[in-house]
């Protein structure tokens, strides 16, 4: 049968198309047979007809006829074949040589000219190839081209194929399509000759095809180094059908590269990073798309936007009742993102080290950075936007940590007001938490809060933990002997009791929990866990973040549901959250020693903290929604469960060393101006319980009232002190629980 085959190719006229001849059927019954004899064999045990197709060089001789093409339509029959051969077949083909060659050769004609007739057979027949792969990683590496030793054997027998004769003149450097990247270009090449950019019709942004036509590639610092001397020819060949304008063949060799990038083996994950373009692909498209959004997109927009997943971005803006202008650029650069990200999560570690660090480099550096650092105010709003919307939206390890780099830097030591500018973007996005336009505040207060509730320890390290953890915001006292023990009135010795200020005299039972209430709240004393730990009590706590707004500054308790039991229900599942993410980073449960601190360090609350206390301090100045999130910032950063960042933040007994301000410290002195304020406005009471009702809804707007800012600040403050008592409630009850 396979001798028929050629001998009736050999008498066949070459320009007829191959439709019109028997070769299609031939080539069908050529796979039956072989299937059929594969059943009828024992797994693994070679049949003669496999034998003679593997001896003959069968799929050689098919590879030459494909890329002549000849007769016309031979290529697309081939693909065909090659694919059902690789499919179908159970026993491993793959390892012998007379089907991997040939195989890596077809690769190689894959994706050479963009929207041909035979672009699904290739990328059907690259998809096959990965599977295998994945099946079976170790054999990547016969798909791993040494350069060096192609040119080394130019000229010998064993050199049979068409295309290595053609390629005398240039085989040392490239292969004979002219895809690969060649090793004396620079890492922003592209590498794809072939491909005619400005030839190509327009793709539309609804998907993963989005057009690169005139893309300006800008080389790395480190990317004049030669690349090393492999091919990786399979990735090569699915990178240029990325590009395909048919958005699904652009899908499928993106799950292709999915599957690549998988692989285990050391050698394939550094030759895709090394000697690919596959990096220049992600971060020149991340690049690209970024560049094509409107600077008018507004920025509540991009925060609403639906969720986008990578391949599955096909939008009609005729059938969207939401559209705005530019949503189909943003879906298409989101879900590009997506792409990058998931492909990171999924990649070799090496590999994704490599990708995650271009991403870096190239796209948030590069193209991001300009952005967030000009002075334009709709600019920093929108580009700010864009920020919080990948932070919200990444989810691979490596990337988040290259993200935090990037937004953060990786300093670690303790934070001096003269270096706070150290790492320029951080300054600026915290500066920008205090800035002159409330929705730049607003915006960046929103990604930072987000930014806290990623899976990453350097985060709230970099922010907050480096400068709490010599505790030199405390003033050490050492204890005497008599006072070793907690005083009868329940107060740690030193402390103050808060119901002698005169702050505070002013208190009404109905404020405050009873001893007995707590008792039965409270978790029970145990052997193990005793009532008086060393800690202040916990009610002592609760009670002094209740009673810190004076009554005659309270709405709360003229409106039904709205107490401070209210808020215990989410502070505990966000308590619960929180310990699942920092579970890992191992924490100590006890504050360091004091003997063995530095405490005569001067103590700086980092520029972060320094700007949400200064925002806290001006509650009563401020807009709602800028209140409500400094608010919210300030009670995530609450709710993490390291014992210094609940001292500083949650204990109002700590003895606070001199010049030092804590969370307590600020909203006392608010407090301090509010009730010497509150002297000048005419039926306070009333018109605060009026703005309180109009917020909830419960009463319709009306006539603007005198001093809003201020009351609205008021109401703000009272929902915060019942959130940080029920925060403090919440954390004191898990960790005395055995």
């Amino acid at each position: 049968m396979f001798d028929e085959f050629f001998f009736y190719y050999y008498y066949l006229d070459d320009k007829a198309p191959v439709t019109d001849t028997n070769i299609p059927s031939h080539l069908d019954q050529m796979l039956g047979i072989l299937l059929q004899e594969e059943r009828e064999r024992e797994f693994g045990v070679t049949g003669p007809c496999m034998e003679y197709l593997l001896h003959h060089k069968i799929l050689e001789t098919l590879y030459t006829l494909g890329k002549a093409d000849c007769p016309p339509g031979m290529r697309q029959q081939v693909l065909v074949f090659y694919t059902k051969l690789l499919g179908r077949i159970q026993q491993p083909l793959l390892p012998h040589i007379n089907v991997h060659r040939p195989v890596q050769k077809l690769i190689r004609l894959c994706g050479e000219v963009l929207a041909t007739p035979t672009e699904n057979e290739e990328i059907q027949f690259l998809c096959i190839v990965c599977a295998k792969l994945k099946q079976n990683p170790y054999l990547v590496n016969f798909f791993l081209e040494n350069k060096l030793k192609s040119l080394a054997s130019k000229g010998t027998a064993d050199v049979i194929s068409e295309d290595t004769s053609k390629g005398q003149g240039q085989d040392s450097l490239s292969t004979d399509t002219g895809q690969s990247c060649q090793p004396e270009e620079l890492s922003g090449a592209t590498g794809l000759e072939h491909a005619e950019l400005d030839d190509e019709p327009p793709h539309q942004l609804d998907d993963l095809s989005t057009s690169l036509d005139n893309l300006t590639v800008t080389s790395l610092p480190e990317a004049t180094v030669i690349r090393p001397n492999q091919d990786y020819n399979l990735v090569n060949s699915l990178l240029n059908l990325t590009r395909s304008p048919d958005g699904r063949i652009a899908v499928k060799a993106c799950e292709g590269l999915m599957l690549l990038v998988s692989l285990p083996e050391p050698a394939a994950a550094r030759c895709l990073t090394q000697s690919t373009c596959l990096c220049e692909l992600l971060t020149d498209r991340l690049a690209s798309l970024y560049k094509a959004l409107p600077q008018s997109v507004d920025p509540l927009d991009i925060e609403t936007v639906e969720a986008i997943n990578w391949g599955l971005d096909s939008y009609s803006h005729k059938e969207d009742a939401s559209a705005f202008p530019g949503k189909r650029a943003l879906i298409s650069f989101l879900s590009w993102f997506d792409y990058c990200d998931q492909l990171i999560k999924e990649a070799q570690k090496t590999a994704a080290v490599a990708l995650a660090k271009a991403v870096h480099e190239r796209f948030f550096i590069g193209v991001m950075e300009p952005q967030l650092m000009q002075t334009s105010e709709m600019g920093i709003l929108t580009s700010t936007a864009l920020l919080h919307r990948i932070v919200r939206q990444v989810t691979s390890d490596v990337l988040l940590q290259e993200m935090v780099f990037f937004i953060l830097g990786e300093q670690r030591e303790p934070e001096t007001l003269a270096e706070i500018s150290r790492h320029p973007l951080r300054h600026r996005l915290i500066e920008h938490c205090d800035h002159i336009s409330d929705e730049i505040s607003i915006m960046t207060l929103r990604m930072f809060e987000h930014l806290l509730q990623k899976p990453n320890e350097h985060i709230l390290y970099n922010l907050v933990l480096r400068n709490l953890q010599e505790r030199n915001y405390t003033e050490y006292k050492p204890v005497c002997p008599e006072d070793k023990d907690v005083v009868e009135n329940g107060l740690i010795a030193g402390a103050v009791d808060l119901e002698e200020d005169p702050l505070f005299t002013d208190i009404s039972p109905d404020n405050t929990l009873s001893n007995q209430e707590w008792l039965s709240s409270s978790p029970p004393a145990t052997p193990d866990h005793p009532k008086n730990d060393g800690k202040t009590e916990v009610h002592k706590i609760v009670n002094s973040f209740l009673c810190l707004v004076p009554d005659e500054a309270k709405s709360s308790y003229h409106v039904e549901g709205t107490g401070y039991d209210t808020y215990l229900r989410d502070a505990h599942r966000q308590f619960r959250d929180y310990c699942a993410i920092c579970l890992r980073w191992e924490w100590p449960g006890s504050p360091k020693a004091l003997e063995k601190c530095n405490l005569e360090a001067t103590f700086f609350e980092g520029h972060f903290l320094k700007v949400l206390f200064d925002r806290m301090g001006r509650i009563l100045d401020q807009p709602y929604d800028v209140n409500l999130q400094v608010t919210s910032v300030l009670s995530r950063l609450s709710l993490f469960p390291h014992p210094h960042i609940h001292e500083y933040l949650l204990d109002p007994y700590v003895n606070l060393a001199s010049g030092c301000r804590s969370l307590f410290s600020v909203i006392v002195r608010v407090v301090g101006d509010l009730m010497v304020r509150i002297q000048r406005i005419q039926d306070f009471t009333p018109k605060l319980l009026l703005v309180r009702k109009r917020l909830l809804g419960l009463e319709p707007e009306g006539p603007i009232i005198d001093h809003i800012t201020l009351l609205e600040g008021v109401i703000v403050l009272e929902e915060f002190c019942k959130e940080l008592a029920a925060i403090a409630f919440v954390k004191y009850h898990a960790s005395s629980t055995p």
